[in-house]
């Protein structure tokens, strides 16, 4: 239903929408990401910002012409960021939300997630009823912390002992589980696998998910040109390959439902 809402995001009727001249002229796009969100957005030994989403973004920048300017930003306030030009576009494993369609325009979106909890293998933690009274970690800003605090999962919120939305980003988090002072991290199971998998950690990612979503990239409201012409170089670079040799690159395979 949502993906099917994305086109609604347009500008007022009469409004000249100037955003992908300004980008074209301007030479350059603009994106804020969180840096610390593997493998979307993170830094590598060499401190270079790497991921899916970096590639897929130069290869949509190369194809529009214009050149990527990558700008690290604090996820809880990459909203205000947008906002005020400081970015041109958020694209970091940005979840799809009825609050997000609202004040944003969104791109099409080209991934599928979900918000799951991670916790350490062996804990008994099996489904969201085995959290009653728990700790649960959670990223502020986030999705994951969104889709928590939300009507639909009010019981199971209120049955928690306790919530840590603290946490910058989902490294610290998983930190805090790791020391024992969390018993789950609410977050991006897709995030949450790529990490595990890396650092070789015992944790495992519960089947038991809050919700199913997408990630889409976040324009300014009324951005329709820019959104527009975003999409239209996803598409053809979806249709040549590109997409799925960096999706193969960073997942082993084409994740990717771009169409």
């Amino acid at each position: 239903v949502l993906a099917l809402s994305l086109s609604a995001c347009g500008s007022k009727a009469g409004d000249k929408d100037n955003s992908w001249d300004y980008i074209e002229k301007n030479g350059k796009l603009i994106l804020g990401l969180d840096d610390s969100f593997p493998p979307m957005g993170f830094r590598d030994d060499a401190d270079n910002i790497v991921g899916f989403d970096v590639d897929l973004a130069k290869a949509v920048a190369d194809e529009l012409g214009v050149e990527l300017v990558l700008q690290p930003i604090q996820w809880t306030a990459k909203e205000q960021e947008l906002q005020t030009k400081n970015i041109d576009c958020i694209w970091n494993g940005f979840s799809v939300t009825e609050e997000r369609l609202e004040q944003l325009t969104l791109s099409i979106p080209y991934m599928e997630n979900t918000i799951a909890m991670v916790v350490v293998n062996g804990s008994g933690i099996k489904t969201r009823d085995d959290m009653a009274g728990k700790r649960m970690a959670v990223q502020g800003g986030s999705s994951a912390e969104e889709t928590l605090n939300s009507d639909e999962n009010k019981a199971f919120r209120e049955s928690l002992g306790e919530v840590n939305g603290s946490f910058k980003d989902y490294v610290t988090a998983l930190m805090d589980l790791e020391t024992g002072n969390s018993d789950a991290v609410l977050m991006d199971s897709v995030v949450a696998n790529y990490m595990i998998n890396e650092a070789g950690k015992d944790f495992v990612v519960l089947e038991d998910s809050l919700v199913a979503e997408e990630y889409a990239i976040g324009f300014r409201k009324g951005e329709e040109a820019l959104a527009n012409a975003v999409n239209e170089a996803l598409r053809d670079l979806k249709a040549d390959g590109t997409v799925a040799k960096i999706a193969t690159k960073w997942f082993g395979s084409d994740t990717t439902i771009i169409n």
